[in-house]
């Protein structure tokens, strides 16, 4: 069973940066894509960034293009996201994901991951 261990979150100020990590237990990390989704109190869940199993395409949700950067450590089965220029409207639970069809590109939707961390909050404040 894979397990996603997210690290990271924290109260910031609007502007500043927070850096999210995601270790993953498996061994077979690099051949799967991986992605970012969060979910704010009251609303659903929604993608945030995706990135492919190589690392060499990604993707980011309209929202937070320009500020917000994933990445992968494949050696280290990490997967991060740099998140800059925070703004309130940032705050949620933030959650990563894995897909378990390997060799695959960017995915968007959650439907399209099959394994979820338990989540680590980010809040922003004004």
């Amino acid at each position: 069973q894979v397990q996603l261990v997210e690290s990271g979150g924290g109260l910031v100020q609007s502007g500043g940066s927070l850096k999210l990590s995601c270790e993953a237990s498996e061994r077979t990390f690099s051949s799967f894509p991986m992605g970012w989704f969060r979910q704010a109190p009251g609303k659903e869940r929604e993608f945030v960034a995706g990135i492919s199993w190589s690392g060499s395409n990604t993707d980011y949700a309209d929202s937070v293009k320009g500020r917000f950067t994933i990445s992968r450590d494949n050696a280290k089965k990490t997967t991060y996201l740099q998140m800059d220029s925070l703004k309130p409207e940032d705050t949620a639970v933030y959650y990563c994901a894995e897909s378990s069809v390997p060799w695959g590109n960017v995915k968007r939707e959650d439907y399209d991951y099959d394994y979820w961390g338990q989540g680590t909050q980010v809040t922003v404040s004004s």
